[in-house]
């Protein structure tokens, strides 16, 4: 498929693959939020408590207090319509219950290797000290966001999250 220079194959390419599209842009747009957060932290942590593992640890879950509620609110803002019975117009909460099953299936190897990834580089570089406190944030959560990318789009693949066309 050609699609950089016909709009409608822009348009197809888009419709068929709309929900994985919205799906990574929830990621990232979470995901740029936590980075900066987890960034800021980690500076301001190093003033009170030289432990890198404590630091690693701590911006970690900080992140993921960041992360998590801003990524449920988007995925759900674009997914609502799905989590409505056309018939009824009430909440069908069959659906809601499947798709967090699914959620929570396809995170849960991929945050796992998120986690560890992000924490071991940014501990290695802590304990270095080749770089300020906040770009060892910023490179080892740069670095555990690819490998989680991939992962998580291969596993929301796997568990059948948005159905196929």
């Amino acid at each position: 498929m050609n699609i950089g220079k016909d709009p409608l194959s822009i348009k197809k390419f888009y419709q068929k693959y709309r929900e994985y599209i919205l799906f990574n842009k929830n990621i990232i747009i979470s995901g740029i939020f936590a980075f900066f957060g987890g960034a800021l932290f980690t500076q301001f942590y190093s003033f009170l408590d030289n432990n890198s593992f404590s630091n690693s640890v701590i911006t970690l879950a900080i992140e993921y207090c960041i992360y998590l509620p801003i990524f449920g609110f988007l995925f759900y803002s674009d997914n609502k319509s799905r989590y409505f019975d056309p018939k009824t117009g009430k909440k069908d909460y069959d659906v809601i219950k499947s798709d967090i099953r699914k959620l929570v299936a396809a995170f849960a190897i991929s945050e796992i290797i998120f986690s560890i990834s992000k924490l071991l580089i940014h501990y290695e570089l802590l304990t270095l000290e080749l770089v300020p406190p906040y770009q060892a944030s910023m490179i080892a959560s740069l670095s555990a966001w690819a490998i989680f990318l991939f992962v998580i789009n291969l596993s929301v693949r796997a568990v059948h999250l948005f159905r196929s066309k």
